[in-house]
């Protein structure tokens, strides 16, 4: 008989380093049973655990690949979400706090985006005119969604390619959650601001008139990260008053004003490619979050590469910010004394379509 579940309360007062401890120690005796994925946005005390570290996407696919049967993911929940879709069926996959939610993902509900299909068939007929691309920054059950109705995934390293894929397929798109890596995307790829429309998922349809609708090539939800969306024009043009000689990078999630004064845009693994490779002597303003600029500045400071975080205020994803070492304790220990807490299992019928648009995004990308 499998002994009582340890109770979070019994971690929650612990230190952080004798959570280290605990930790440690579980993972010895764990081994390859189980893998700890951590995202780059991570705070430090958890992210120096993680046995994989990266974006989403790769974590998810890395640890379907390995051995494990468990799989902690030290991010949020739309994350486990996908490692659950592409892992094994023997593998488990775990969030360590379900508070570990996205303001982002959080923005675009099935609901929702369900009345805007509803609403724009009152105009035109999407299943002949719209591919729906959600960002893998949503819920499993819109991944669904995009699977069900001919639509695809993208990543912000890959937005361009599915793109151009979704119109191949049909003459418009629906993108959602985030706004800014669609217009973004868009506007790089020569399609001018004006056809570019923001729907509104609070106004009937979408706050938009029918004209603006027919004319428009991407409908653009209205939605934002709350990290990159505190990344001003005005803060790289201070920045850059004092040192005129910065290299200015930001993530495609930052507004349309802050990429076009960026002389780089990319995901969180091409701002950390880059970076590592550049020359000794350079200065960088980055736009994302500070988890991981803050390692990066650490990084490459000893090796003469100036790292600066744009914001001049702290810029931190909150919700990333709630796995701690209490919560990755707990989780671990329990997994020791063969307790399984926090599984995230997608349900079958949102699952398949989700994995068939993920699939998509895999094969086009």
């Amino acid at each position: 008989m499998l002994a009582p579940a340890l109770a979070l309360e019994d971690f929650a007062l612990l230190d952080d380093a004798e959570c280290e401890t605990r930790i440690d120690a579980a993972k010895r005796k764990l081994g390859d049973r189980c893998v700890i994925l951590g995202h780059h946005y991570q705070r430090d005390e958890v992210f120096r655990h993680a046995d994989l570290t990266g974006d989403s996407l790769k974590l998810s696919r890395e640890a379907a690949k390995s051995g494990a049967e468990y799989i902690v993911f030290c991010g949020v929940h739309f994350m486990a979400e996908v490692a659950d879709i592409l892992s094994r069926p023997d593998q488990i996959a775990i969030l360590p706090d379900l508070a570990a939610g996205c303001s982002m993902a959080d923005m675009a509900n099935l609901p929702a985006v369900e009345r805007s299909w509803r609403e724009l068939s009152q105009i035109l007929d999407p299943e002949a005119t719209i591919t729906p691309v959600t960002y893998i920054n949503s819920a499993a059950d819109l991944k669904a969604f995009c699977g069900r109705h001919g639509g695809i995934v993208c990543t912000s390293s890959n937005a361009q390619k599915i793109l151009e894929w979704s119109f191949a397929q049909r003459e418009k798109v629906l993108f959602f959650p985030d706004q800014h890596l669609g217009r973004n995307t868009g506007y790089r790829m020569g399609i001018p601001l004006e056809e570019m429309v923001t729907w509104d998922f609070t106004q009937p349809m979408g706050g938009l008139t029918e004209e603006q609708i027919r004319k428009a090539r991407i409908i653009l939800w209205k939605g934002f990260c709350s990290v990159h969306q505190m990344f001003r024009p005005e803060q790289i043009d201070r920045f850059l008053e004092k040192h005129p000689d910065t290299r200015v990078i930001a993530h495609p999630e930052c507004s349309f004003e802050v990429c076009e004064k960026a002389q780089y845009i990319g995901s969180t693994e091409y701002i950390l490619k880059t970076i590592r490779e550049a020359e000794s002597g350079t200065r960088w303003l980055v736009g994302t979050e500070l988890n991981m600029v803050n390692r990066l500045a650490n990084e490459m400071r000893p090796r003469g590469v100036e790292v600066h975080f744009m914001s001049p205020t702290v810029c931190m994803c909150s919700t990333m910010f709630r796995t701690d070492p209490q919560h990755l304790a707990w989780i671990l220990e329990n997994l020791v004394d063969g307790q399984v807490i926090n599984r995230i299992v997608v349900p079958d019928e949102d699952a398949r379509p989700a994995k068939l648009s993920l699939d998509r995004m895999l094969s086009v990308a």
